[in-house]
């Protein structure tokens, strides 16, 4: 076999190769992040036999996803090496160097001594799509609950009655489009009514009639709120920007759903798990065989007990770790509590979980654990949900 390293970085990577005897077949060589440079890395490869090359890389964010895909359609093997097991070889050698040549020689060498190296595939690349989509979402979900709660605090000062006038808040599509017009009481109290009823009728699909305008109107002439020229504009402004946010949310939700489609995961079988949550954690877990155990999914996820004992005293109860992927902890809470409605047997390790004494966060997350094991048992085994 001929291993290749490759040491990624941002502008300029580096590439060498080896025989299986150590034999040096390529002399370590800079090759640019783009269009020329991957194909100077072809150029230096093609006197070698592609059947026998493997590539290997580090995992280093996301500066060599670019040359990994770009390997892939080429048809060449391609191995992502965690940055510990590099490490480790880099520590044997005699002499403490560290050069971006000299790493190149490292990587190959330990992709030299893998056991049974597992290579990149086009199903992967899916994987990354959706961690990445998953973890987007997260983030703009984020800066929409941020936003939320400037908005309220703007009308706290603007218009303090009209968060109790609705019986859903007033972040919903209704209140939206009446801020966007008026945004103070002043404005909303010297509208026409008829003018305000359809503009209520229409925004919320017919749910508020002439009554809710009339009442609303009333209690716009009434408010406390001060007249600010200021919050007027933050008012609207931070609106258009809400709705900006669940217009990429909304598309970002749509392509999980295409690409969750096409893997054509038996995940999706467990009901109660949608292709948001079904996506998000199919993107955080990627290939399961990185997991040998459901154990170890488990603690990746953060959802194992965290441990506290000292000579011979040790707490019964202990909180989960929290550690490992943040994401897929929050997607699998969410989605167990929608398989616990559906499914009889989630709903009845709940229930007694609740009988044990557990808080329903508590029994929830001992769903969690359970689902945990359930969706590594299902994707190792490629079988459909099947409890009932």
């Amino acid at each position: 076999m001929i291993y290749v390293g490759i040491d990624i970085a941002k502008l300029n990577h580096f590439a060498a190769a080896i025989s299986s005897e150590g034999e040096i077949l390529i002399e370590p060589f800079k090759f640019s992040n783009d269009y020329d440079g991957f194909y100077l890395l072809l150029s230096n490869l093609a006197p070698l036999d592609q059947n026998s090359i493997i590539i290997g890389l580090e995992s280093t964010a996301h500066y060599g996803d670019n040359l990994v895909r770009f390997l892939i359609s080429k048809d060449f093997k391609v191995c992502v090496l965690n940055p510990l097991s590099t490490s480790a070889m880099r520590k044997n050698n005699v002499r403490k160097t560290k050069t971006d040549k000299v790493d190149t020689f490292v990587i190959a060498k330990t992709l030299m001594i893998q056991d049974s190296p597992r290579f990149i595939t086009l199903k992967d690349l899916d994987y990354i799509e959706l961690k990445e989509l998953g973890r987007f979402r997260q983030k703009t979900v984020k800066q929409r609950t941020r936003l939320k709660i400037q908005l309220t605090s703007y009308l706290d000062q603007v218009f303090p009655e009209l968060q109790y006038f609705f019986k859903s808040g007033v972040h919903q599509n209704s209140v939206y489009a009446l801020l966007k017009e008026a945004p103070t009481p002043n404005a909303i109290a010297s509208m026409h009514m008829t003018h305000l009823t359809h503009l209520l009728q229409t925004a919320s699909h017919g749910h508020f009639d002439k009554d809710t305008a009339r009442e609303l109107r009333v209690l716009a002439q009434k408010s406390v709120g001060i007249l600010d020229s200021s919050l007027s504009i933050q008012i609207t402004q931070t609106i258009e920007q809400i709705e900006l946010l669940d217009r990429q949310l909304f598309h970002t939700e749509l392509e999980m759903a295409n690409l969750v489609t096409c893997l054509h995961s038996v995940i999706m079988t467990i009901p109660g798990i949608g292709s948001t949550n079904g996506g998000m954690i199919l993107g955080e877990i990627g290939d399961i065989h990185r997991f040998s155990t459901p154990g170890k999914l488990l603690a990746f996820a953060g959802l194992d007990p965290s441990v506290y004992q000292s000579g011979n005293f040790q707490v019964q109860r202990t909180r989960m770790s929290k550690r490992g992927s943040r994401i897929l902890r929050y997607a699998l809470m969410n989605a167990v509590h929608n398989v616990v409605k559906n499914n009889a047997t989630f709903k009845a390790y709940y229930d007694a979980k609740k009988a044990e004494g557990w808080t329903h966060y508590n029994a929830l997350g001992h769903c969690a654990g359970k689902l945990v094991r359930v969706i590594w048992k299902m994707l190792t085994d490629e079988v459909a949900f099947n409890l009932e």
